[in-house]
């Protein structure tokens, strides 16, 4: 096992230790991300000219210190805070019960985690359901929460209403990824977790309601569970606005999972738009390698096995 660098400068136990070995830690270890030489830290410029130059982008969600560090030092560029974690980690039923407080908690996990390895990856918080429907200043109170905690950019659900906000954030100094398809805060009112839009009409809202983000400055937008050839032809049209897809086929500016299930540790059945890459891997971080090799050289997703 890897040992990470030691985590204070004040240790005596080995004076001699070459700069950079790897030391022991108290209670587990994390690992050092790639030497700064080989990769520089994530940045919206740098997002934007990966999109530019069609170069795939990775995202993971991660909800603690140890798997956040372990993403990082695989070469995922996007660590996602999602509200997910209500179900994978909380065992609810749904995101809805998510609270800000809870994802303060994690995204401030997450932060730490990249501050003790190397903090190359992009850090995102989701936003979750009841902080940024009431108001735009409820919605930059929640954001500053997540931002304050380490969050490098924050993500809502939802189209339409949701671009005066995220307007209203930008211009503020927040980077906002929007998310549009299937929301899993509106399932309720979605009827479940159902592919989005399916018929022409759904399908031209999900364009107009994509270019209204844009252009209000959403500097990202996640679309989940929307047909690939749709989501494709949207990804063309952005030219200012990155896709990352989740059941949305090959065609977006990238990809994203929950990393449990990308380890096959779902607790219940295992969406179609995933693949398990601890089939093949030896080790947590080998997997995480796996899958970012795999969104960067196009094998995954496969559109006849993963999309719509």
């Amino acid at each position: 096992m890897t040992q990470a660098p030691s985590l204070t400068s004040t240790s005596t136990s080995a004076p001699d230790t070459p700069h950079g070995a790897p030391q022991a830690t108290p209670y587990g270890t994390l690992p050092p991300a790639s030497t700064p030489s080989a990769r520089k830290p994530l940045s919206l410029p740098r997002l934007r000219e990966m999109h530019a130059q069609g170069e795939k982008i990775t995202m993971l969600t991660a909800y603690d210190a140890t798997f956040a560090a372990v993403a990082d030092a695989a070469g995922v560029e996007c660590i996602l805070v999602g509200d997910s974690l209500g179900m994978v980690c909380q065992g609810l039923s749904s995101t809805v019960g998510v609270t800000l407080e809870t994802m303060r908690h994690h995204t401030e996990c997450v932060a730490n985690g990249l501050r003790r390895s190397q903090g190359v990856a992009w850090l995102i918080g989701d936003l979750p359901f009841g902080t940024y429907h009431e108001s735009r200043d409820q919605a930059l109170r929640s954001a500053v929460t997540l931002m304050q905690a380490g969050a490098h950019m924050v993500k809502l659900e939802g189209g339409g209403w949701t671009a005066d906000t995220v307007r209203f954030l930008v211009e503020r100094g927040i980077p906002v990824c929007a998310h549009l398809g299937l929301t899993p805060q509106t399932v309720h009112a979605l009827g479940g977790y159902r592919v989005q839009g399916k018929t022409d009409e759904a399908a031209d809202q999900l364009k107009r309601e994509a270019h209204e983000l844009q252009d209000a400055g959403a500097a990202m937008l996640v679309l989940e569970m929307v047909p690939a050839i749709l989501a494709a032809t949207l990804s063309k049209t952005l030219t200012r606005c990155p896709t990352i897809g989740i059941g949305a086929g090959d065609g977006t500016s990238g990809q994203v999972l929950v990393l449990h299930d990308m380890l096959g540790m779902n607790l219940g059945k295992m969406p179609k738009f995933v693949r398990n890459f601890m089939d093949d891997a030896h080790s947590v971080r080998g997997a995480m390698q796996a899958y970012v090799r795999a969104v960067k050289d196009g094998s995954f997703p496969v559109n006849a096995t993963h999309a719509w």
